[in-house]
């Protein structure tokens, strides 16, 4: 990986790692795929913890695939979001943190994120955030899809746990497509647009994305996560965002 990422407070990656055929030659040909993923990036952001438990053993090997500044944003069970939709989940949440305890020297933030249909609901939300704060310190990001969500009391609530809202694409208000709640946290998730999953996000989009990053000067860490993987856009256009970064002057990478 180059200095100009390396221990930086910006991070650039894909859901999973996967490399595509298409860009398979800005990876080095010898390795697992998650350490030449590595080479190049200093994040990626784990989805399959959303549907399935992982051995430790899993958790420890990833852990020991990576460079020692390199970070693992994991996606909370959709057990506890989608299935219990936040109610009633002491016992979920203890298991998982307890799950993850192998990666916890390269946990990332934790990302929370909620069915479109969930409303906010202050009562169940502070619950939940209580009982996350009582496993860990470390960064939390959530990312709610309801429209009561883009509200300033929803915003508070967020912010009084120092958990941090996703910026996202495609957004469904204009609220959801910048940073909210804590602002120790900038975690943006790019879904691809205008179709989602599928579309590359191209040249132009990504030049404009870097100068938002750069200008995010005061978020204590910024994340950058392109989810468009499906026809494998993710990855170049992850890439192209990690390279434009690199030569703007005056961004913050360390370089």
């Amino acid at each position: 990986m180059d200095g100009a990422l390396t221990g930086a407070t910006i991070r650039i990656g894909t859901a999973g790692w996967a490399i595509p055929s298409r860009t398979r030659s800005a990876f080095p040909e010898i390795g697992t795929g998650l350490e030449r993923y590595a080479s190049r990036f200093n994040a990626v952001e784990v989805n399959s913890t959303f549907h399935r438990s992982h051995k430790p053993s899993t958790y420890a090997r990833w852990a020991a695939a990576v460079p020692d500044d390199f970070r693992f944003a994991v996606k909370m069970p959709r057990t506890i979001t989608h299935d219990r939709r936040l109610l009633d989940v002491a016992g979920l949440v203890a298991a998982f943190w307890d799950e993850l305890d192998p990666l916890r020297s390269k946990l990332g933030p934790l990302l929370i994120q909620l069915p479109p249909s969930l409303a906010f609901d202050a009562g169940a939300v502070r619950t939940v955030l209580g009982l996350v704060r009582k496993q860990t310190d470390g960064l939390i990001v959530c990312e709610p899809r309801h429209l009561s969500w883009f509200e300033a009391d929803a915003d508070r609530l967020l912010s009084d746990h120092g958990v941090a809202r996703v910026a996202a694409d495609p957004a469904r208000v204009p609220e959801a497509a910048v940073p909210g709640g804590s602002q120790g946290l900038v975690y943006r998730r790019l879904h691809g647009s205008p179709r989602m999953y599928y579309s590359e996000y191209g040249a132009a989009y990504v030049e404009d994305l870097a100068g938002r990053i750069v200008a995010d000067g005061a978020a204590a860490e910024t994340w950058c996560m392109f989810d468009n993987t499906a026809s494998g856009a993710a990855m170049a256009d992850a890439l192209a965002l990690r390279e434009q970064l690199a030569s703007s002057k005056g961004s913050r990478t360390g370089a």
